[in-house]
């Protein structure tokens, strides 16, 4: 018995000894830093072992150290900072970064060349947060803020990787309106390259205080986008996709084959034409179910970061795809970006960043327009290589939809890839002096190759006494084209910048620095048909030069250079918090104006009033913030004026023969302006922003008056067809901005948010020319641009009926040949007739009104997000309906045609030969007014206390829906139009569709 005992505890003893071993090894003895985000260490923060007493505290130089066992969490806490949890793994040395609990009013934004809190802004900037961006299914982030951001207009296109038109407070200039995005510093013209999953912040400025620092290139509006970095004291992983359908909304109304027929004969009648014989077109085919189809949108995004005692890395690689709902329409780009900071020493930090992007794209060869015009009664194909040929009466003007669509099919190779780099060193020095230089370089490839192929064989169905017959192009000869293009832009800033405070009551920051950027760019194309042998239908045979020489072909190419310098500088000084005043400048030179034309000085002046920190209000109840703010200043746009237009150009014109020799010429291929500059942007904004009930309400005003003078533009000189690129003329932008929020919580787990937005612009032409008035014309005379109407209006006749009755002519002002049935134009200037002079204002493309509403809540481990957005103010000219007239096929409206006294007061009569039936008028115009449920999304999250046991730290799973149902008017695919042309913009002749996107997602931070 006692031996038995003997060994029970000699058992239990090295079972103990054994279970001390492993307990020690399992414990890991971590060190580190905790500092304050400007890299301040943090005294006193408690430290502890989450669920135990265990604990320390950091030194007074924010320096901790204890011993925890691997897979516990460490909590860091500190009055006034946010809680942060880090699990042990493997690590030793753990520095974190506590951030401030953060009120609206303290948060971060991101200016030009540094930083402000939002509560010290004099101007008008919308922060996004990069969460809210990359939670939509969107290869191109900049589509994620429609609805989002007040005065901001974004009309969106549902190809595959296709970009959004993006104005800022309406539209700027007759020229290039696109903003100018600036990504971690560097200058760009697009972000089509970016992950949305990479993005940290996005920041649209839109007042002069904001953008004057941006000088020439500021004109139309800033978007500063930040990309992630790794986030202090902590290695993550983190796993994000999404994987969608996208779906066809509704289709575009037109006639099937019985309607076809119906409405076809009843227009030979009209014309006194014999009737078309049907016997051999009994198809009813439905042309736009053949092009259209389901198509698939993914996007997948892996990162890894990593924050060590001195360096920082962050990696993030991409991959989105996108199939077009028009078939054969498809997107594919590759990303991948590296950043990594070291911190040499407290005081010297260097590092940088590359990315590198991959797209290829294809587009389908028809369009959509041809579904829409032909023929219903036309069967759509035999087999793989025939196809049936559109009625005569169609054929020369039609082709079959199907043949065009899969005969364009992998004939095409568009693809490019991009890399950008950016260095920089920052140091500081006399503990309130910083100096920061970095060197930016973008280099961009792009190429192309296409194939012409042999045509399909087409069978024509017999008509009347013709027989069927089968048709094949003996002339159409294979053929091959091919381009490329190079980018190249290369960037520095040098910066200093020096920040105090004063006796806790004057704080001043300032910033001067001295910045270049170079850009070039080269292109060549050529093309050629084989007129002896076929091209193999082979993609390494798709070079120009693999075919014969001898065969006829054409070839091109161009380039340009660009360079630009700048000396600017800002001032920021705030008094008790209370009075803020913002001072900006900055001197710009542009090569591509004349020598004494190329330098101009831009500056801004911002000032604001904390109302709520004076005494007397301190003591009312009810306001916790209030702050009046103006700000006033000048920016430049010259991105519209093409390099060296201040020197002459010819161009190849045509040729003499002389004797026995021919002789080629050349002409001027423009009028060059030697006083060519800039265009001038001056604009004044005044504001306020309130924060009310315990800072649940909160509101954003903001009124502003933007004025562009001396506008870059062609004309065409009076009784001349020679262009005339020079400055001209001013444009007026007045509006208002209203930015609502309202946060609250319902008990201890629910969360809700309600965030609506409102802006009206107003666009006026103040002058377009000073002793002449030019008038700018658009669209082949359906857009005009004049003095006193906004830019690009809509100008033709206005529809007051039909004439019913050769009475109805003769009493009614008409036009010359009118007949009964055609459309009744009003007499605008009452002379009695119907002419050019009655034509008018008739709308504007571009909305005045944009909207949005945002709902946001939470339950517990629940989330749910929807999104609303709209636009008001702005027609949308169906410049596709001209082709119901012809003998195309005929949409809905159509059905409705006037057919003798009394039929109809609106659609006019059948018959393709009234041209007064053509002319622009608000029988083409549609309100382009229209409501969209633009997101719909519900989620779920499990955090660390579920996960970790299987190496996670949070998963997240979600189903969203975009642009489930849209609200209009309009008859096409989607009410946006495209309004990418200023002078010209907002027909809508056979607009892609933006199709609805439902989607699931996850997201997985290891």
């Amino acid at each position: 018995m006692r031996r038995l005992f003997t060994n029970f505890l000699a058992g239990i003893f090295l079972c103990f000894i054994f279970l001390n071993t492993v307990t020690a090894q399992s414990v890991v003895k971590v060190k580190g830093r905790v500092t304050d985000e400007i890299g301040i260490g943090l005294p006193a923060v408690s430290v502890t072992v989450k669920g135990t007493s265990r604990g320390t505290q950091t030194t007074v130089d924010g320096d901790y150290s204890i011993e925890v066992e691997e897979g516990k969490t460490l909590v860091f806490s500190f009055l006034g900072f946010q809680t942060k949890e880090v699990t042990i793994k493997q690590q030793t040395v753990v520095n974190i970064q506590l951030n401030e609990v953060q009120t609206v009013l303290n948060q971060v934004v991101v200016v030009g060349y540094g930083t402000q809190k939002k509560r010290d802004l004099t101007g008008s900037i919308t922060s996004i947060k990069g969460s809210e961006i990359a939670k939509q299914p969107l290869t191109n982030p900049i589509s994620s803020l429609q609805g989002k951001v007040a005065g901001l207009t974004i009309v969106n296109n549902g190809s595959a990787g296709a970009s959004p038109t993006v104005r800022i407070r309406g539209v700027n200039s007759t020229g290039n309106s696109d903003p100018l995005y600036v990504v971690d510093g560097v200058f760009q013209s697009n972000i089509d390259y970016l992950n949305p999953a990479d993005i940290e912040t996005i920041e649209v400025l839109r007042d002069p205080s904001s953008i004057a620092i941006f000088g020439l290139q500021g004109g139309n509006g800033v978007i500063i986008v930040t990309t992630k970095r790794a986030p202090n004291g902590e290695t993550r992983v983190t796993f994000h996709s999404t994987v969608g359908m996208q779906r066809l909304t509704n289709k575009i109304g037109i006639t099937d084959a019985a309607g076809f027929k119906k409405l076809y004969t009843a227009q030979l009648v009209n014309l006194g034409a014999a009737p078309f014989d049907y016997t051999n077109y009994s198809a009813d085919t439905k042309w736009q179910d053949m092009i259209f189809q389901d198509a698939l949108i993914n996007t997948n995004s892996l990162s890894f970061s990593n924050n060590g005692e001195k360096t920082t890395t962050y990696l993030n690689l991409g991959y989105s795809t996108q199939n077009g709902v028009l078939k054969y329409n498809n997107y594919q780009k590759y990303n991948v970006r590296l950043n990594e900071e070291i911190k040499l020493n407290r005081n010297l930090k260097i590092g940088g960043d590359i990315t590198g992007f991959y797209w290829n794209q294809s587009a389908p060869a028809a369009d959509i327009n041809n579904a829409l015009w032909a023929a219903p009664i036309v069967p759509a194909q035999e087999d793989e290589n025939t196809y049936y040929s559109m009625p005569s009466f169609q054929r020369a003007q039609v082709g079959n939809p199907l043949a065009r669509l899969n005969g364009g099919t992998d004939n095409n190779i568009n693809n490019g890839y991009r890399a950008i780099g950016n260095l920089f060193g920052e140091i500081k020095f006399l503990e309130k002096f910083t100096w920061k230089s970095s060197v930016n370089t973008d280099l961009g490839f792009n190429s192309s190759r296409g194939y012409s192929p042999l045509p399909y064989q087409y069978i024509n169905l017999g008509e009347n006494s013709n027989a069927t017959t089968t048709t094949f192009d003996q002339s159409v000869r294979t053929g091959v084209n091919q381009s490329k293009a190079e980018y190249r832009k290369f960037q520095q800033d040098h910066t200093l910048s020096y920040n105090t405070t004063l006796d806790n009551s004057h704080k001043l920051t300032a910033l001067a620095g001295f910045s270049t950027l170079n850009i070039s760019r080269d292109d060549v194309w050529g093309n050629r048909s084989d007129t002896t042998l076929s091209v193999p239908r082979e993609r390494d045979f798709w070079y120009v030069g693999a075919v014969n020489a001898a065969n006829p072909g054409s070839y091109g190419g161009g380039g340009g250079v660009e360079a630009y310098m700048s000396l600017l500088g800002r001032v920021s000084y705030s008094y008790k918090d209370k009075y803020l005043v913002n001072v900006s400048y900055r001197r710009d030179g542009a090569s591509k104006f004349a020598p004494e034309n190329r330098w101009g000085n831009f500056g801004s002046l911002g000032l604001g009033w904390v109302a709520s920190e004076e005494g007397f209000l301190k003591k009312l109840k009810g306001i916790d913030f209030l702050k009046f703010r103006a700000s006033w200043g000048t920016v430049g746009n010259a991105m519209s004026a093409p390099a060296f237009a201040y020197l002459p150009g010819l161009t190849n014109a045509g040729v003499g023969v002389f004797g026995d020799h021919v002789y080629t010429s050349v002409a001027p291929s423009y009028i060059p302006d030697p006083n060519l500059h800039w265009e001038k942007v001056r604009g004044i904004d005044i504001g306020v922003d309130l924060r009310t009930l315990s800072n649940r309400l909160s509101a954003e005003v903001t009124l502003y008056d933007r004025k562009t003078s001396d506008l870059l533009t062609y004309i065409t000189l009076p009784n001349s067809t020679q262009s005339y690129f020079t400055n001209l003329g001013s444009i007026d932008n007045r509006g208002v901005e209203i930015s609502l929020s309202w946060e609250d919580k319902i008990g201890s787990d629910f969360t809700y948010s309600i965030n609506p937005n409102f802006s009206y612009n107003k666009n006026e032409v103040e002058s377009i020319g000073n002793d002449i008035n030019f008038q700018l014309i658009g669209n082949g005379g359906i857009n005009l641009t004049e003095t006193g109407r906004s830019v690009g209006y809509f100008y033709g006749y206005k529809q007051v009926g039909i004439y019913q009755t050769a009475a109805d002519l003769a009493k009614m002002p008409h036009m010359q040949n009118s007949q009964p049935g055609d459309i009744a134009y009003e007499d605008i200037n009452g002379d009695g007739v119907i002419t050019n002079k009655d034509r008018t204002y008739l709308g504007t493309p571009f909305p005045t009104m944009n909207y949005g509403l945002n709902l946001s809540c939470s339950y517990k481990n629940f989330d749910a997000m929807i999104e609303g957005q709209g636009v008001a103010g702005n027609k949308v000219y169906t410049q596709r309906r001209t082709s119901t007239f012809a003998v195309l096929n005929y949409e809905s409206n159509r059905l409705n045609a006037w057919n003798g006294p009394g039929t109809s007061n609106v659609e006019p009569i059948l018959d393709n030969t009234r041209a007064n039936n053509y002319l622009p008028s608000t029988y083409y115009l549609e309100s382009g007014d229209y409501l969209r449920l633009r997101t719909l999304q519900i989620g779920y999250t499990l955090g660390p206390e579920k996960l970790s046991r299987i190496g996670l730290q949070r998963l997240r799973v979600f189903v969203s829906g975009q642009n489930i149902k849209t609200w209009s008017k309009t008859t096409g695919y989607t009410p946006e139009a495209p309004i990418s042309d200023v002078l010209g913009g907002g027909a809508d002749n056979g607009t892609y569709p933006l199709p609805a996107i439902y989607s699931l997602g996850v997201n997985v931070t290891f």
